[in-house]
């Protein structure tokens, strides 16, 4: 059964900031990222077949950029389950938004990305990015029953990522982290290594 981020176990696992900063990752402009994920990452590129390289679309995102994705969506979520209560629309929302206190783009610690060919043409991967779970009838979900390119091309992004040492968010199958609370909890980590993390000022110049 898959954890939300919104179980109150997520939120139990303790945080041990190591320091690593966030740094823009040379392959996907704008982009900022911890240090320790971007290594990882570059392990993972050099993983992937020949012909085939990852796009990450985002990285680290600000305390209001995270606040106004969950307003958004939770707005949504309301007005499709009216009768639904906060704890309700909370679980709900999870899916697709991490709640703030454990989010792990606003640590660094998370990326959205896909697979592209070498030409910069994206691979199938049974839905958008982003996409959620009513837009894609829940084929967003990692596991979701997709056609046989899409289920490829997940596997071959997984095969990378996960020799890296991120993991996947079950509902989202393109969002993966390194070194968060969820990290921590399904890898048996004692404790999370990146907790919530601001734009260094050089990058808001």
């Amino acid at each position: 059964m898959t954890i939300l981020l919104a179980d109150p176990v997520v939120r139990a696992v303790r945080v041990l900031d190591n320091g690593d900063p966030l740094v823009p990752l040379d392959h996907a402009p704008g982009v900022l990222v911890r240090e320790g994920l971007a290594r990882r990452l570059d392990v993972a590129r050099a993983l992937l077949p020949s012909g085939v390289d990852l796009r990450v679309i985002e990285g680290h995102r600000t305390i209001a950029d995270q606040s106004a994705i969950i307003e958004r969506y939770t707005a949504e979520l309301r007005e499709l389950h009216p009768a639904a209560d906060a704890v309700e629309l909370d679980r709900l929302s999870s899916r697709f938004v991490a709640p703030l206190a454990v989010a792990p783009h606003v640590a660094g610690a998370a990326v959205d990305l896909t697979l592209v060919t070498t030409s910069g043409a994206e691979l199938w991967m049974g839905t958008a990015v982003d996409a959620t779970p009513e837009e894609s009838d829940g084929a967003c979900f990692f596991g979701a029953p997709v056609d046989d390119e899409a289920r490829h091309n997940r596997t071959v992004l997984a095969g990378a990522l996960g020799a890296a040492g991120l993991i996947n968010y079950p509902t989202e199958w393109w969002h993966w982290s390194y070194g968060d609370r969820y990290w921590a909890l399904l890898t048996g980590a004692g404790h999370a290594v990146y907790g919530p993390v601001e734009v260094p000022a050089w990058a808001r110049a």
